[in-house]
């Protein structure tokens, strides 16, 4: 199968080399071309817009940051939407709001395209091996078309109910996680201000049944940080969680509730991105603010 892919994020790039591991000719678009030239190669071509890759591939995932970047995906005159035809099937795998999940559907079912949405849960590693957790929302139809593609991308991949759903379960995934992450670095602040080592806090919070099940092998990797060891690459950057923070405040509010340990954290994360963290790990949210806390 031809496979396109539009936006060549991490995720994007980490999904291409899954697809062409398992069988798929696949096909990228990026609106900063560099970025797709550089996987070019056996079983990987690039497009020179979003509307010559939908002309190229019958099924088409999307991967971008935000709504700021749908249109840039699906609008315009070289826009996707300007290749697809009723024969197309578009995945949008982006994390974004019920509502931009819908106006991505609205855009592409006017085209008389196949749409569903399914943002995954997981990050670079789980995205190279096939590893995500997927949660997909559109018509039963849609769905089942998508099925058997997703599931080689995804460990389970679960029809959660219509268009927006998808989104909806993903936000309520990334809560806990990243109000965790910000918990975390509450409670190493306790313990080194209070002067526990920060390598034996760690160790014993990781050991407790206070740790997320996430938490034990990054554990180390935090408290590195707080030493001023910092990581490499970033599987999530701080800057995309705080956004989903953001996202999960915005749609809670318009189901006419409020979300107070998401906009605590989002608060938490925000400050850590303003100060020059934003491109770090987002698990590093918990070094920022016990570093932070204990500074003499």
């Amino acid at each position: 199968m031809k496979v396109g892919i539009c936006g060549i994020g991490k995720m994007g790039a980490a999904m291409a080399g899954r697809l062409v591991e398992v069988g798929h000719d696949v096909i990228l678009w990026n609106r900063t071309r560099a970025r797709a030239d550089v996987l070019a190669g056996p079983g990987i071509t690039v497009a020179d817009s979003a509307a010559s890759l939908a002309r190229q591939a019958g099924t088409v995932i999307c991967m971008y940051l935000d709504e700021g970047a749908q249109d840039g995906i699906y609008g315009g005159e070289t826009g996707l939407c300007a290749g697809l035809t009723a024969a197309h099937l578009v995945i949008d795998m982006s994390t974004v709001k019920p509502e931009g999940a819908g106006a991505a559907a609205e855009r592409v079912g006017a085209t008389g395209a196949d749409f569903i949405e399914c943002p995954v849960g997981g990050t670079v590693a789980p995205a190279k091996t096939g590893k995500l957790l997927g949660m997909a929302g559109g018509t039963q139809q849609a769905f089942e078309r998508a099925k058997p593609l997703l599931e080689q991308l995804c460990r389970r991949v679960e029809h959660v109910g219509p268009v927006g759903t998808g989104s909806a379960m993903k936000l309520a995934v990334n809560l806990p996680l990243a109000v965790y992450w910000e918990a975390l670095g509450e409670a190493l602040s306790i313990a080194v201000a209070s002067g526990v080592d920060p390598d034996l806090a760690g160790d014993i919070l990781g050991d407790s049944s206070g740790a997320a099940s996430v938490a034990k092998p990054r554990i180390p990797i935090i408290v590195a940080a707080i030493r001023g060891e910092m990581p490499g690459a970033p599987a999530f950057d701080l800057s995309g969680m705080a956004k989903d923070l953001r996202l999960m405040q915005e749609h809670a509010a318009s189901l006419g509730f409020e979300v107070p340990a998401a906009t605590a954290a989002r608060g938490a994360f925000e400050a850590a991105a303003d100060d020059g963290w934003a491109e770090r790990d987002a698990i590093l949210q918990a070094a920022w603010k016990c570093r932070n806390s204990t500074v003499s």
